[in-house]
């Protein structure tokens, strides 16, 4: 028997927006959900923002706070500008085998939103100048 689709309709349900989504930026402060945070953040699909104590030049001891974000990719927003952070650096996530990848704050929070809504298990850890 062929099932005939043609009448069939689709409802589109406009999903929620996460309470750890990205909700503004502007190179001096970031929003997340409705909380405005003047310095950089650690936040991840599952872990409300909280402060991350980080600055140029980044050390490895400040990228490990991305170990703790419980994501299997962490995205690292290095500012103004991309960043190339040397191997040493990245390290402890490395050593953890959590993926990485390096952009300007601005590209890592609309990256960091996709990866939300596409369910992933994603972390951000924001550096603001």
């Amino acid at each position: 028997m062929v099932e005939d689709n043609r009448n069939m309709a689709l409802q589109f349900v406009r999903e929620s927006p996460s309470d750890f989504a990205i909700t503004a930026f502007d190179g001096k402060s970031v929003s997340v959900g409705a909380s405005e945070y003047r310095e950089s953040i650690a936040v991840s699909h599952n872990t409300q923002a909280s402060t991350w104590h980080a600055m140029h030049p980044v050390r490895a001891d400040m990228i490990s706070r991305g170990t703790s974000l419980d994501a299997e990719i962490i995205l690292i927003g290095t500012g103004a500008k991309h960043v190339f952070l040397k191997h040493e650096v990245l390290r402890p996530l490395i050593e953890a085998r959590i993926g990485f990848e390096l952009m300007a704050s601005s590209a890592a929070c609309r990256t960091y939103n996709v990866l939300l809504a596409e369910g992933r298990k994603v972390g951000l850890l924001l550096l603001i100048e």
